[in-house]
């Protein structure tokens, strides 16, 4: 993020139990946060889980990262359509995913949807990073990657988050 010299991430699905969940339920809002203190950035997250919303909060406001960390409370798909700004990282990692087929692809159809929404909003040195994909059958991610991959982005990572770069994505050799 750095090389890239991002200013807005935004992020899907908060970090539901502050750092409390980091082993868990991931800390990215408050990871992203940090990195934002130290590099002059902001961060969006968004959930709609009312009390995931208010932990996440509780934690940026301990944190003292108020200035660099917004919790939006909002179904992603929603805020999505409505963000306006230039994305520089997107984080996706809502819609919890199970062992139960069904629950597994709604989860996958709205992280396809998410992407989908914030498109037009991403650049050729936009990053994106999808949670939860080393999971059966394709995790989170299996859609909205092959998605992305017909669509001039390639895998820079591919692991249980994959991190994916536009083809033509070209980053500051010099830091």
């Amino acid at each position: 993020m750095k090389r890239t010299k991002a200013k807005t991430i935004v992020e899907t699905g908060t970090s539901r139990e502050g750092l409390r969940g980091a082993k868990s339920n991931g800390a990215a809002t408050i990871v992203f946060g940090k990195w934002a203190k130290e590099n002059n950035a902001f961060v969006h997250s968004v959930d709609i889980n009312e009390e995931s919303v208010k932990n996440a909060q509780a934690e940026v406001d301990r944190q003292h990262l108020q200035e660099f960390v917004q919790i939006h409370h909002s179904d992603s798909l929603a805020f999505l359509e409505d963000f306006n700004e230039t994305v520089d990282v997107l984080y996706l990692d809502s819609y919890d995913y199970s062992n139960d087929p069904e629950v597994q692809k709604k989860s996958q159809q709205h992280h396809l949807e998410e992407f989908q929404r914030i498109e037009d909003q991403l650049h050729d040195n936009s990053i994106v990073l999808i949670d939860d994909c080393d999971l059966p059958n394709g995790g989170k991610g299996k859609l909205v990657i092959d998605y992305m991959l017909d669509r001039g982005w390639k895998i820079l990572v591919e692991s249980y988050q994959v991190l994916l770069v536009r083809d033509n994505f070209i980053f500051d050799e010099a830091l």
